[in-house]
């Protein structure tokens, strides 16, 4: 019998137990950094001559890993033999599927913290935000294991004299699944899991920064006993492969985390009928987002400005959920503004290597950059209030940064920034919190500090974002608890961890008979 689903709990390193178990995971990760990764196609193990270096952004010249780079011949090899495998993947019975998720969470659950370490290496994540990404990794596995055994079951329909009917859930096809560098253990694992389970075969191209962590998942997948062409490794650039794959008429379907331009191109890719193609591609996309939080005047401040802080700088606000607005009553808004200033710059920044250190480097030079502008840009339409430094010396690292009395319309309050750069906004009242909060074309996800019933109620109707917190941060969504999805330009509302996410990669067959 499975069990009910609960959360992975997360490690505790206030223990010194932990903490040692941790330091001996990042020296096996030490020792294994420049190994040399294949790509998977069907089992097939390929080396190829064009690579893909992943580095350290702590330690911007560290080799992590070097991946095989994949072209279109062998992109075109990878989705004929996901083809043939989807004929034969699609009959495993559901309960086997969700048996192999299971095996492959215990491997995981066993070798937490040398995955965890790997994500501090090479995504530059601090202990505990790395913990936190295996943990979800491990939760979406055991989630969507009980959730395909469910919808095998029998499906409810109205019985009607002198024949039986029944509704099954079949699967699509081959999927590409095109993960984000950000959470490139948890929501790599969910989507690729979560298209397999429902008895589909992908082809899983990891994002460029972060290939080895995703090695590493595809080598676990093979230790768990997947059949060989379920899922196939291939990294390659998006212009030549991603493309290529996203627009082949074998495909039937784009499961996409990342950017809003990356996103709206593969949608629109996907529209276009390819010649041979015998279906309307589906695109599961999550794109992004401008979240905020709003602090009411009647709110606990102290928490608002713990959750402000946790929500803009976890992971240096590279999170579609971060922070990026806080949109502040003009009662508290100075009083706000000093506590979160303050708590900021309390954090440790350095090589997330060391536990001390809590805010470690962005991504690449690209991000570095990127940031960088958009600071420029923030001086000019609002106040300095804190940070504004960055040092790419030995690693990509952007200080904590703040700021204030920022227009609503201004650049940085209403463009993706994926960076640690709060803007900080000023309401007259809630009424007009509510609508700078919705002033964005995006909708992903949202807090609300008050302590007035009537301003929650209200909160909760007018406040229009997937995921919508009340007196908590904005992030950390927890897998069957928060599903997880936005709304406008924050991509299909796909609600990863959520009873609806399986069913975007099935489709239903009402099946009749007379009696």
């Amino acid at each position: 019998m499975i069990k009910e689903f609960t959360p992975e709990p997360l490690t505790d390193f206030s223990k010194e137990e932990n903490r040692k178990a941790f330091e001996a995971a990042l020296e096996l990760v030490k020792s294994q950094l420049g190994k040399e990764y294949p790509l998977i196609i069907n089992g097939e193990k390929i080396f190829t001559e064009k690579k893909i270096v992943s580095y350290n952004p702590a330690k911007k010249d560290e080799v992590i890993g070097v991946v095989s780079k994949a072209n279109q011949e062998l992109a075109e090899k990878a989705i004929q033999e996901a083809a043939k495998k989807f004929e034969e993947w699609k009959r495993f019975p559901a309960e086997g599927r969700a048996r192999l998720l299971f095996k492959a969470a215990a491997i995981l659950r066993r070798r937490k913290h040398e995955f965890s370490a790997t994500m501090v290496y090479e995504a530059g994540k601090s202990w505990a935000e790395a913990d936190a990404d295996t943990a979800e990794a491990i939760d979406f596995m055991e989630y969507y294991g009980r959730e395909m055994v469910r919808l095998a079951g029998p499906q409810k329909v109205t019985p009607l004299d002198g024949e039986t009917n029944d509704l099954v859930y079949i699967p699509l096809g081959v999927g590409i699944i095109i993960p984000p560098w950000n959470f490139p253990l948890a929501i790599l694992v969910g989507m690729t899991t979560g298209a397999v389970v429902s008895g589909n075969t992908v082809i899983l191209k990891p994002a460029s920064a972060t290939p080895v962590i995703a090695a590493k998942f595809a080598e676990l997948l093979e230790e768990a006993g997947i059949p060989a062409g379920v899922v196939n490794y291939l990294p390659g650039s998006g212009g030549e492969v991603g493309d290529y794959l996203v627009e082949h008429p074998l495909t039937r379907f784009i499961s996409f985390t990342g950017s809003r331009e990356i996103g709206l191109r593969i949608t629109e890719k996907a529209a276009k009928i390819s010649p041979g193609q015998k279906w309307i591609k589906r695109v599961i996309a999550e794109m992004g987002g401008k979240d905020a939080i709003l602090v009411d005047h009647d709110a606990d401040l102290n928490d608002a400005a713990n959750a402000i802080v946790a929500s803009a700088y976890g992971f240096q606000g590279q999170k579609c959920s971060a922070c990026s607005r806080a949109i502040v009553h003009k009662d508290v808004y100075d009083e706000v503004l000093n506590l979160v200033t303050e708590k900021a710059k309390a954090l440790s920044i350095g090589d997330p290597v060391n536990v001390k250190n809590n805010f470690g480097p962005v991504i690449d030079k690209a991000a570095f950059d990127s940031i960088n502008r958009y600071i420029e840009i923030g001086k000019k339409e609002g106040r300095l209030v804190l940070g504004g430094n960055s040092d790419d010396s030995v690693g990509y690292f952007i200080e904590p940064t703040i700021i204030a009395d920022v227009d609503s319309k201004a650049v940085i309050g209403q463009e993706e920034i994926f960076g640690p750069v709060l803007a900080v906004i000023k309401a007259e009242d809630f009424e007009d919190g509510v609508r700078i909060f919705n002033d964005t074309e995006y909708g992903l996800t949202g807090s609300l500090f008050a302590r007035s019933r009537e301003t929650i109620e209200k909160g909760r109707e007018e406040l229009h974002c997937g995921n919508l917190y009340f007196n908590r941060k904005s992030t950390g969504a927890i897998v069957g608890a928060h599903p997880f999805g936005g709304f406008n330009m924050s991509g299909t509302d796909s609600k990863t961890g959520g009873q609806d996410y399986l069913l975007l990669f099935m489709q239903l067959k009402s099946i009749s008979e007379k009696l």
